[in-house]
């Protein structure tokens, strides 16, 4: 291996190492104490380490949303395999969705919440958020119904998504109906 090869090596594995812990110290203690100075007592580098890696938190926030995107994509598409015929899909991906939304908060607030300095459905989108997305409308793409864009009903199913997993996190639906919303949602909007 060249130096070269070995130093890009643990460039790569240090940047991992920033975004691990990150991510741990937000799902522990939320992003609010995500700060360059405890990641860097964490992580055991100095803070210009830290800042020849990222320019700070956004871009920190950024990497956790796009690792987090490449596992909701990766969730939902074992949902949804496992699953038999269009209804049994759309609910398992639904319920996919919300369970990856609730194990994971720090990660899906950095996804969907937080500024992680990232552009959403544009031409520079990266690709783990269009994966995502692409996740998302290839079970819901075959239940749009006649004469409606595929990609117009996967948004439309996945902002009910986001509203039902925020709104159940924040207290403001109980979370004994989860089922019962899940069903709802999908007896409704998807044409089976």
């Amino acid at each position: 291996m060249s130096v070269q090869e070995r130093k890009q090596r643990e460039q790569a594995e240090r940047e991992r190492l920033i975004v691990a812990t990150a991510r741990e110290l937000a799902e522990q203690q939320g992003w609010d104490a995500v700060t360059t100075r405890r990641l860097a007592e964490r992580i055991e580098y100095s803070q210009p380490v830290l800042y020849s890696h990222f320019r700070g938190k956004r871009e920190i926030i950024g990497a956790v949303a796009l690792e987090g995107s490449t596992e909701l994509a990766a969730a939902l598409r074992a949902a949804t395999e496992a699953a038999d015929g269009p209804r049994a899909r759309v609910t398992a991906l639904a319920r996919a969705y919300l369970d990856f939304a609730e194990r994971h908060q720090a990660v899906y607030d950095a996804i969907f919440q937080l500024d992680g300095g990232l552009a959403f459905a544009q031409e520079d989108t990266p690709e783990p958020l269009k994966d995502a997305f692409a996740a998302l409308q290839e079970t819901l793409g075959e239940v749009a119904g006649d004469g409606v864009h595929p990609a117009l009903f996967t948004e439309l199913f996945w902002a009910s998504l986001h509203g039902i997993a925020t709104l159940t996190r924040a207290g403001r639906q109980p979370r004994e109906f989860a089922d019962q919303r899940v069903e709802l949602l999908v007896d409704r909007l998807a044409v089976v």
